[in-house]
């Protein structure tokens, strides 16, 4: 079946009188690995079961390949979906849980054989095929869970958090299958996590959401980039951005803000803005240096805490004013606790933002 597209057209979700996702705009081409990200309770899972037809749509139109889904069974979307839970059957081997669903729909057993083998090509999983789920690792159940959808040769595929009960090492090599799969298979897929590395790293598109809305759509790096607003800067890089308080000082040029003690020129101009005001300066862990080399001065910092994590040494510091900053040296840097360390930060890699938490460009 080939690759679907999906317009969410001011799809709203209410329960009761709660409304739970606020009239939500979207469009997802055919074949697009699309991640939608956020923290918990912003409302990414409710999206994708109104997506599968799990949950009723409680206004906007949802279209699939054009055609309006709202009132469409989700047996009839053309959709599978692969939970968090892997979902699988106990008492039946891997074979009978690959097949399970293309006997209930009456498939003859001659195609039911074909598409099972085939999933269980793709996947890795032909020597698994008869035993049974208690006698699988996380990682293989899971490969299982994916291959119950592979075999419906579905148009979309839907993943709801499906790596959270993996440890760390099997996440990452999962990660890598899934997108391998994307590549593979060409099918569009929809994938949601609250995991900002995941979204970084499988996503054609990232949505990212908070509390029932669409803060920023894009490529992974456009929205690292250039995030819209703080909560996406804030959101997406880990370590996370730092934010540091700045007071407007001139708007000769590009402006001039006090930033803990230290003026600092802005590459930026502040047309809406006049002396005295406050505005929120971003930089990343990895854009702060110890070095002049690394670009221009921002404060003297007192070291909190160091952790050498072999390849990158993480600095925990404070401002003379007591406001907190991590920053990512790459390599092992031998630098002690309580010491007093100079910043300079590279003048193109940092972002600025008004009181309201919106991007100044």
């Amino acid at each position: 079946m080939s690759a679907a597209s999906i317009s969410l057209q001011s799809i709203v979700k209410r329960y009761g009188d709660l409304e739970v996702v606020h009239g939500v705009n979207l469009d997802i081409e055919p074949g697009e690995f699309v991640v939608f990200v956020g923290p918990s309770g912003c409302g990414k899972s409710t999206l994708l079961r109104m997506i599968a037809g799990l949950e009723p749509i409680s206004g906007g139109t949802l279209l699939i390949d054009g055609q309006r889904m709202n009132e469409v069974p989700a047996a009839k979307r053309g959709i599978a979906m692969v939970f968090q839970s892997y979902a699988l059957y106990p008492h039946m081997s891997v074979y009978q849980n690959l097949a399970f669903g293309l006997e209930t729909a009456r498939m003859p057993k001659a195609e039911i054989r074909t598409r099972v083998q085939r999933a269980a090509g793709i996947l890795q999983i032909e020597p698994l095929l008869k035993r049974k789920p208690r006698q699988l690792s996380g990682g293989q159940r899971q490969r299982v869970a994916i291959g119950r959808a592979i075999v419906r040769d579905p148009r979309i595929f839907l993943f709801d958090e499906p790596l959270s009960n993996l440890d760390a090492e099997l996440r990452v090599q999962m990660r890598v299958e899934i997108a391998k799969l994307h590549r593979d298979l060409g099918n569009t897929m929809i994938y949601v996590t609250h995991d900002q590395v995941e979204a970084m790293t499988m996503a054609d598109k990232i949505v990212v959401l908070s509390a029932g809305n669409i803060e920023q759509v894009g490529p992974p790096l456009e929205l690292y980039n250039r995030p819209r607003n703080k909560f996406v800067a804030g959101f997406l890089g880990s370590p996370k951005m730092n934010f540091v308080e700045g007071t407007v000082k001139s708007l000769e040029g590009g402006a001039t803000v006090n930033v803990s003690g230290s003026e600092f020129q802005l590459r930026q101009r502040l047309p809406s803005h006049k002396v005295g005001d406050k505005v929120l300066f971003g930089i990343r862990p990895e854009h702060i240096g110890i070095t002049e080399a690394s670009g221009v001065k921002l404060a003297d910092l007192k070291v909190d805490l160091v952790e050498q994590l072999g390849d990158t040494t993480m600095i925990y510091a404070s401002t003379m004013r007591g406001q907190p900053l991590t920053i990512a040296l790459e390599g092992q840097r031998h630098i002690e606790a309580g010491a007093t360390i100079p910043t300079f930060i590279d003048p193109s890699r940092y972002h600025v933002f008004d009181p309201d938490g919106l991007a100044i460009e």
